[in-house]
C-alpha cells in the first residue's frame, strides 16, 4: 500500500477541519471512549496474555549492553525516519543534525549499536509524519486506541500509516523472513523498555484507560508542541490527569 501525495493532501485537507485532542481547557477530546475502551480491553488482553509475557523473558534473559545495543539499532533506523519528516517540515539545520547523528552512529556506531552521537553533543530528535501534519497547521482531531498499535489520535493514526509505509527503513527490507524478525525484536524490545513505567500505572489503582489516555496525550502533547506549550496549558493538563486520577481512585474503593 502507498499513500501519493493527492491522498496525502486530501486526508490533511479533512483533518484540518477537526478539533483537537485536547481542548482549550485542556480537557482531553474522546467523543468515541466507548468504542475506545473495547479497543483498549482488547489490546490490552493480548499485551497480558501474550506480549508482556515475552518481554518479561526478553529482559530477564537478555544481558544489558545486547538491550542497549538493540535498542540504539532501532534507534538509528528511527532517527532516519527523523530526517525525512524534518526535511519536510523544511527544518533544514535541524535535519542536518539528524542526518549527521545518523552518520556517525552507523559508521563509528556498528550500524548503530552503540550512541557515539550523544556524547559528541548531538542529542536524539524524533520527527514523524503526525507531527509534520502538525507543523502546516493540520490539528489532531479526536483521542482514539488503535488495534495492536494503541493510544494515538486521527491525526497521528494516519501520519503513523505513512511514516509504516514511506519512511521507516524496515518497509524497503525486502527479505520477508528478516522483515519479520527485526519487526519481532523491535516490538519485544520496545515492549520491554515500558516494564518500569507499567509498575508505576499499576500502583496508582486508576482506571487503567483513563490513565493509559491523559498519559499519552499529555506526553504527545509536549513532543508536538514542545516549546510552544503554556505554562498555563500545562498546568490544566497536570489539573485534569490527577482530578481524573483522583476520581477513579474513588470510584474503586
Amino acid at each position: 500500500m502507498r499513500f501519493g501525495l493527492p491522498v496525502v493532501l486530501s486526508v490533511s485537507f479533512v483533518l484540518t477541519a477537526c478539533s483537537s485532542a485536547i481542548d482549550e481547557k485542556g480537557f482531553s477530546y474522546d467523543p468515541w471512549e466507548p468504542v475506545n475502551r473495547k479497543v483498549f480491553v482488547f489490546n490490552d488482553t493480548l499485551d497480558t496474555y501474550l506480549l508482556k509475557p515475552i518481554a518479561k523473558g526478553y529482559d530477564v534473559v537478555t544481558p544489558k549492553p545486547v538491550k542497549t545495543g538493540v535498542s540504539n539499532f532501532f534507534g538509528n533506523l528511527d532517527d532516519m525516519g527523523s530526517f525525512v519528516n524534518s526535511v519536510l517540515q523544511l527544518e533544514f539545520r535541524k535535519s542536518l543534525q539528524i542526518l549527521a547523528r545518523v552518520i556517525n552512529n552507523t559508521v563509528f556506531g556498528l550500524g548503530g549499536l552503540f550512541d557515539v552521537a550523544t556524547p559528541m553533543g548531538n542529542p536524539k530528535i524524533s520527527e514523524d509524519f503526525g507531527k509534520t501534519l502538525a507543523h502546516y497547521g493540520v490539528k489532531s482531531g479526536p483521542f482514539v486506541v488503535l488495534p495492536f498499535l494503541g493510544p494515538s489520535t486521527v491525526r497521528d493514526g494516519f501520519g503513523r500509516a505513512v511514516d509504516m509505509q514511506v519512511s521507516a527503513p524496515l518497509r524497503y527490507v525486502r527479505d520477508d523472513k528478516i522483515y519479520w524478525s527485526l519487526t519481532g525484536v523491535n516490538v519485544v524490545q520496545s515492549r520491554a523498555k515500558l516494564l518500569p513505567l507499567e509498575k508505576t500505572m499499576g500502583e496508582a489503582g486508576s482506571d487503567k484507560y483513563l490513565l493509559m489516555r491523559d498519559a499519552w496525550l499529555q506526553y504527545r502533547f509536549g513532543q508536538v508542541t514542545g516549546e510552544l506549550r503554556s505554562k498555563g496549558e500545562q498546568e490544566a493538563l497536570d489539573d485534569v490527569f490527577r482530578q481524573e486520577q483522583e476520581q477513579a481512585g474513588e470510584q474503586a474503593q
